[in-house]
């Protein structure tokens, strides 16, 4: 994300559709985001970057730019394990086009071929099978599934866990 994209940042927000499910909350109330917020917003991805903690990519559109959604690739250790988690949210009026698949696709390809990561995992829960079908389609492979692994909404929730490895 560069502070160039905050009017096509805010399109995407602004014509979400309705939520079409639980995991599909991402609405931002866009009165609250000025370009002075959205440049701190990005500024603090830079830091993370720099840092190698965490890389955020939007998504856009080849075709006319839009903003579909963006992509993070995070760090868990490095050291003789380089091994990452990849995140993505895809604004729900462009899902089911292909997109999802060759952004995760791309992050991917970003994470082992730029970023030297060696194992990238997904961490999904359970009554989400479009991000289970969406890792699935990236060639992500279903490992297992973590007890109380991630604390979300004030209770630890069970994950399956997606992965790849360089080859």
């Amino acid at each position: 994300m560069e502070k160039e994209d905050y009017e096509r940042w805010r399109e995407g927000f602004r014509h979400r559709l309705q939520s079409q499910h639980k995991y599909d909350g991402d609405r931002v109330n866009l009165e609250e985001w000025s370009q002075e917020r959205f440049d701190g917003m990005v500024e603090k991805f830079e830091e993370m970057a720099e840092k190698d903690d965490l890389y955020v990519l939007g998504i856009f559109r080849k075709s006319d730019d839009k903003h579909l959604g963006k992509i993070d690739l995070s760090t868990i250790m490095r050291e003789e394990f380089q091994w990452g988690m990849l995140g993505y949210r895809i604004h729900n009026q462009f899902r089911n086009q292909g997109y999802g698949a060759e952004a995760v696709a791309e992050g991917l390809n970003l994470a082992f071929e730029r970023l030297g990561y060696h194992r990238m995992e997904a961490h999904i829960n359970l009554d989400n099978p479009a991000s289970i079908r969406l890792a699935e389609k990236a060639g992500m492979i279903y490992e297992c599934t973590r007890k109380g692994f991630i604390y979300e909404d004030k209770e630890w929730t069970d994950n399956h866990v997606y992965y790849l490895n360089t080859e």
